[in-house]
């Protein structure tokens, strides 16, 4: 049995929000709130940021009811960044500074919800705690609506945001194909460089509802196919509906953004896209004179409470939940992942996998189930997203608008 560990509980939460990590976070602290040898929970306001600038929520303040509402309260309750930690070797600062406060608070546990670079962040503090001599337990939960993270058959917060997906692709086909005069309408949806979100829009097949083309940023971007393609379909006289990922690529490499003007880039130099399908709908309309439509999902995928999967709250929960009882009976340096079992009816375990094979790694949609020429997604993509939108959210209402969950957000007094 492992040894007791006493001492202060310690949740961030870092990257792009999602309609549940809300509720990985309710699992944490919940949870946390239930055991003896967790003697404070404290939340990090922005993350990373949050700890070395001393700023925490006292999650004792808080009401239970409210901690209770963040399962269906969207984006991140207690405070996101986006903030990269140096190598150690070149520069221990922010290391330096993260085990002074750790040792004031005396943090003895340690979550971070987050992504890819989130949980390398995570293994980076768990390997300088252990190399410092003090001990900590640290435990990564994961999110992402960009589903890529390896190791794992999904990721919590991809179901919500493929269901958002989905759902508004049949309203806008059914919006954007209505009239007697021809239109070309492209919907943008996020993914750098893994097209999980945007074969969301393939989903709807199975209602009837088919966008005429899906761009994945898995095959490269051709524009001479592009316009052959949009061309086909504006000779039969109907409206053309295509949908794009943020990240399609041409085979040079370079993002459809970035063909019309430089793009931004953040603290882990990944570009700040957006415009592949404002791009697209400017060179259809000087190419073919046809009116166009460029929508862009933006944030309100990541956002889409009021459309979440029950299935995707659910399990984003557990995961949290789990992250303390494995934290407390001993586990460190691991990440609560989600696996499917084998078999016909839905249903998944929760293992802890080593922080190390998702820390930057990438998991993209497998070309196998990419149809030739930008047709869709095969069955067997089908068959693997479908039962991840299942289950209508328990999003409380009041005066027909969604509750979400009010934190007081104590700050807890500097030492």
């Amino acid at each position: 049995m492992a040894k007791k560990l006493v001492g202060a509980a310690l949740l961030g939460q870092s990257g792009g929000p999602t309609s549940v990590i809300n509720a990985s976070a309710a699992g944490v602290f919940l949870e946390a709130l239930k055991h003896e040898e967790i003697t404070e929970v404290y939340g990090a306001a922005h993350g990373i940021k949050g700890i070395l600038d001393e700023n925490f929520y006292d999650i004792k303040k808080e009401d239970v009811k409210e901690l209770e509402r963040l399962k269906y309260t969207p984006s991140s309750a207690i405070g996101s960044v986006r903030y990269k930690l140096a190598d150690y070797k070149k520069d221990p600062t922010d290391y330096n500074r993260l085990l002074e406060v750790f040792k004031k608070y005396n943090i003895r546990y340690f979550f971070y919800n987050g992504g890819n670079d989130s949980m390398d962040t995570c293994l980076k503090i768990s390997k300088f705690m252990k190399k410092s001599g003090w001990e900590c337990r640290v435990m990564g939960v994961p999110k992402t609506i960009d589903n890529d993270l390896a190791g794992i058959d999904h990721s919590p917060g991809y179901g919500s945001a493929a269901k958002y997906v989905a759902t508004s692709i049949m309203e806008l086909i059914l919006d954007g194909t209505v009239y007697n005069t021809q239109q070309f309408v492209v919907v943008e949806v996020m993914g750098r460089n893994a097209g999980w979100l945007t074969a969301a829009a393939a989903l709807p097949s199975v209602q009837g509802f088919r966008p005429d083309y899906i761009y994945l940023p898995e095959q490269p971007f051709d524009m001479d196919k592009f316009y052959e393609q949009v061309g086909s379909v504006l000779k039969t006289g109907k409206s053309c509906f295509v949908v794009v990922s943020e990240g399609a690529k041409t085979k040079e490499g370079k993002y459809l953004a970035e063909l019309e003007a430089e793009v931004a880039r953040d603290a882990f130099g990944h570009a700040n896209l957006g415009g592949a399908g404002q791009f697209l709908a400017n060179q259809v309309k000087n190419k073919f004179g046809v009116k166009t439509r460029a929508i862009e999902f933006s944030l309100l995928q990541r956002a889409a409470a009021h459309v979440a999967s029950q299935t995707d709250i659910n399990e984003a929960f557990k995961v949290g939940q789990l992250a303390v009882k494995k934290a407390v009976n001993g586990s460190t340096d691991k990440f609560v992942g989600i696996v499917r079992v084998p078999g016909e009816k839905y249903k998944v375990k929760f293992p802890l996998l080593p922080l190390h094979i998702v820390a930057n790694a990438e998991r993209k949609v497998p070309l196998e189930w990419i149809l030739p020429d930008n047709k869709g997604l095969t069955q067997d993509f089908i068959d693997y997203a479908l039962p991840l939108i299942q289950g209508e959210t328990k999003l409380e209402k009041e005066n027909g608008l969604p509750r979400f969950a009010k934190l007081k957000k104590v700050l807890v007094e500097k030492k």
